[in-house]
């Protein structure tokens, strides 16, 4: 009778391996087709003159994006001011948007600070938040940034996909109650729901198909989303 159960056990964890490997492989292959084929499949016809810089910025596991404060993007999120942020200082270059769940975004302004419970969120499903951070000149070439020129309706566009990411409450965007990491930057609720297969890197990808650029079709990595943006723009 041990032995039997003994058998059984074995060949449970036999087959559990199994199905993890075959998971690990399924993911790593989605992984690299969502780098290799673009979206769209084909580039777009040329449009006006890329006259907007924005930028792409990486960190091993985020993307943020950001773009160049003019007047008409402090008219725009003109309750970034409300809430306190600098974006009328005259040092201050772009504004740094960013997406992601709202538990690890919140409980992790360190990775000295990393616990279970925001890992488990983000590999699971956790609501989201809009972070917002203010920032200077921000130095090209960079590995870490990446720049692209578009055309004003492109950018217009950028902006729009941005704003509708923000929650809405009666008096705008909602923002949460001394959240944030310095007195640069603030946190928003926000539009959606977060987990590992549809994240802060994708709602990135997404923002730069709106700004008519092309990325892979899934980029759940920023170092995925990297490579397609080299091959691709």
């Amino acid at each position: 009778m041990v032995g039997s159960m003994e058998r059984d056990r074995r060949t449970l964890m036999r087959k559990l391996w199994r199905f993890l490997a075959v998971l690990v492989a399924a993911l790593l292959l989605a992984a690299a087709l969502g780098t290799l084929v673009p979206r769209p499949l084909w580039p777009a016809a040329a449009e006006g003159e890329g006259v907007r810089h924005i930028l792409v910025l990486k960190n091993p596991i985020h993307t943020d994006i950001a773009v160049p404060l003019d007047d008409g993007v402090r008219r725009r999120f003109a309750f970034l001011a409300d809430a306190g942020l600098p974006i009328e200082a005259p040092e201050a270059r772009y504004v740094v948007f960013g997406w992601g769940g709202r538990t690890f975004y919140l409980e992790t302004p360190t990775w000295s600070q990393l616990k279970a419970m925001p890992v488990l969120k983000a590999l699971t499903l956790d609501a989201s938040v809009m972070h917002v951070d203010v920032a200077g000149a921000i130095h090209e070439p960079h590995p870490d940034v990446a720049g692209f020129d578009i055309d004003d309706r492109h950018f217009s566009a950028l902006l729009d996909y941005i704003a509708a990411s923000f929650q809405q409450g009666s008096n705008g965007p909602v923002a949460i109650e001394d959240a944030g990491y310095s007195t640069y930057d603030r946190f928003y609720e926000a539009n959606g729901h977060f987990n590992a297969l549809i994240g802060c890197n994708t709602w990135t990808a997404a923002g730069l198909r709106v700004a008519g650029l092309r990325t892979g079709w899934w980029n759940p990595l920023p170092a995925s989303l990297w490579w397609s943006m080299g091959l691709y723009n």
